[in-house]
């Protein structure tokens, strides 16, 4: 008897996707698309730490406020190492010729001039109220982490196409209505609101790691990472330029009403066809793909392309019931837990660093920026050594050298504070590091039909750590390197728990639970065969 016929093999996708190629006209419009909506979100997710700046205010004291007083002089006293405002909350003591003593007395005050008078802080009013312009990026962090879990299931049911599309167009709109915003708690619903619904980055992620090949995922998702970086680069220049706060909101928020027009324009994932049962659609997008890039391909190799399981593909699996396989999956939940912990260290760590690098001493638009600046090597840095070492090594050097940096610059000698500093950004790159692989790594561990939902619920549990991230600098009151040592011991424990997972490099992307399960296991084809196994023949049919 002859053996199987090759045209009834099974075809993968990444054989398809290999021959259609990664760089070809059609990914390169994708990726201009995609590289939008990176570059912008990447604002969104800070902006407060420049529309929500910290100012200086005084006590207002009419008696004083004349053109001539010196009394107009005190934004000075500001301390060598952290660029900290002066504040006032209680009336100070004066002379008779109005000569401001920094000692105060024993009355609060009821007005105050502030040091920029149309700044948010001075515009709503909250001097001597710091908890609540920390409260903001908070608020964004939380409307986050609560708009992941449904942007998860929105992108697994509906699409990435129509999620991405859906939440860029409310993240626009939601971005330039708080600009118009009367009053501070409308500001913080809006934040909150426009983080919860308006962030297309989850399912565009998801599209970019699914429109290509596994082997070009990481040079693909490098150069978009680059174009996240490249926003937070130019933001600081922008908010420079443009210093009022509500203009600075809308120059960088109206950039993104163009996503509404990605309807037209932007295609499914091709994963995400095949997943859903959509044969037809995803082959006649191949298809386009092949005549775009002026690819020749077989169609008998189309005809025998199919990865998804039996009950998937009978439509007998609701995406509900798929989701609840995932997790009745013991090894799914020991990734999923480990992959929460990751997720909360690269956001405490990522958001506190931007945070805190606009206290340092010096102009905070350039600090800003050339913190960001240190990502760009990072990213390439991050393509190179994942080409080479795979992934869960690189993770875990990241994870225990960067700790170990970051514990280390808090007990710098005052005379080497440019050793300390070159601690700092040499830790902010292997954080950005972290959080590249992290987000790739987290994609790989689970199954095609519940990738996106996994990752979000991962990020949005994780996003505890963004959360508490504008709440850091507050510690530096009962020690000025608490905050750094706190990120140092987090980035150790998540070097831990990743020598607990298997590795992905060399593994196509799981489609069902059994396949992501055995991500880390020797296939059966490899395993050594027993004594009584050789003896046999092989069989034929």
């Amino acid at each position: 008897m002859e053996d199987l016929s090759s045209d009834s093999k099974r075809v993968h996708l990444d054989e398809v996707l290999g021959d259609l190629g990664a760089f070809g006209p059609y990914q390169l419009v994708t990726m201009a698309m995609l590289a939008l909506v990176y570059a912008t979100n990447s604002m969104y997710n800070v902006n407060y730490v420049f529309a929500v700046e910290d100012v200086g205010y005084r006590c207002k004291m009419p008696a004083c406020e004349t053109a001539n007083s010196s009394f107009y002089a005190p934004w000075l006293n500001k301390s060598q190492q952290w660029d900290e405002p002066v504040k006032q909350c209680w009336l100070p003591t004066t002379t008779s010729d109005c000569q401001m003593s920094y000692h105060h007395g024993n009355e609060r005050c009821t007005e105050w001039v502030y040091e920029i008078p149309d700044s948010f802080v001075a515009e709503f009013g909250l001097a001597c109220e710091d908890w609540k312009p920390t409260l903001v990026g908070t608020a964004h962090s939380f409307g986050s982490m609560l708009g992941l879990l449904v942007q998860g299931q929105i992108s697994d049911r509906f699409g990435r196409k129509t999620a991405a599309v859906f939440a860029g167009t409310m993240g626009a709109v939601l971005g330039l209505t708080k600009s118009f915003a009367t009053n501070f708690w409308c500001y913080v619903c809006l934040e909150a609101l426009e983080a919860a619904i308006g962030d297309a980055l989850s399912p565009m992620f998801m599209l970019s790691i699914e429109i290509v090949e596994k082997k070009r995922v990481v040079l693909f998702q490098m150069i978009l990472l680059n174009c996240y970086t490249c926003g937070l680069i130019v933001m600081p220049f922008i908010a420079y330029m443009v210093p009022y706060w509500r203009s600075f909101l809308r120059v960088i928020y109206a950039p993104t009403l163009l996503i509404l027009a990605y309807a037209f324009f932007l295609d499914e994932s091709i994963r995400w066809l095949y997943s859903k049962g959509k044969k037809d659609r995803a082959v006649k997008l191949i298809q386009k793909i092949a005549k775009r890039n002026n690819v020749e391909l077989d169609k008998r190799q189309l005809d025998r392309l199919d990865y998804f399981d039996e009950e998937t593909k009978r439509g007998q699996v609701s995406d509900r019931l798929v989701l609840l396989k995932t997790f009745k999956s013991k090894i799914m939940m020991k990734r999923f837990v480990i992959c929460m912990v990751w997720w909360f260290t690269i956001t405490l760590i990522n958001y506190g660093m931007m945070i805190s690098s606009v206290l340092i001493a010096g102009n905070k638009y350039v600090n800003f920026a050339l913190l960001m600046l240190m990502d760009i090597p990072s990213n390439v840095f991050y393509w190179l050594v994942l080409s080479k070492y795979k992934r869960k090594l690189p993770l875990l050097m990241a994870f225990f050298v960067g700790g170990v940096f970051c514990i280390s610059q808090p007990f710098v000698p005052k005379a080497y504070a440019w050793l300390g500093v070159a601690l700092f950004m040499a830790f902010e790159m292997l954080a950005t590091f972290s959080y590249n692989i992290v987000y790739i790594y987290t994609s790989e561990l689970f199954p095609t039909y519940t990738r996106n939902s996994m990752h979000a619920i991962c990020s949005a549990v994780g996003r505890m750590g963004s959360l508490l991230a504008p709440q850091t600098p507050l510690l530096m009151s009962y020690w000025y390197g608490l905050p750094t040592f706190l990120f140092g011991v987090t980035s150790i424990l998540s070097g831990c728990l990743t020598l607990f997972m298997p590795e992905t490099a060399n593994t196509e992307l799981p489609d069902t639970v059994d396949e992501a399960e055995q991500i880390g296991r020797t296939p059966k084809s490899q395993a050594p065969l027993l004594p009584e196994e050789e003896k046999k023949p092989d069989k034929v049919t």
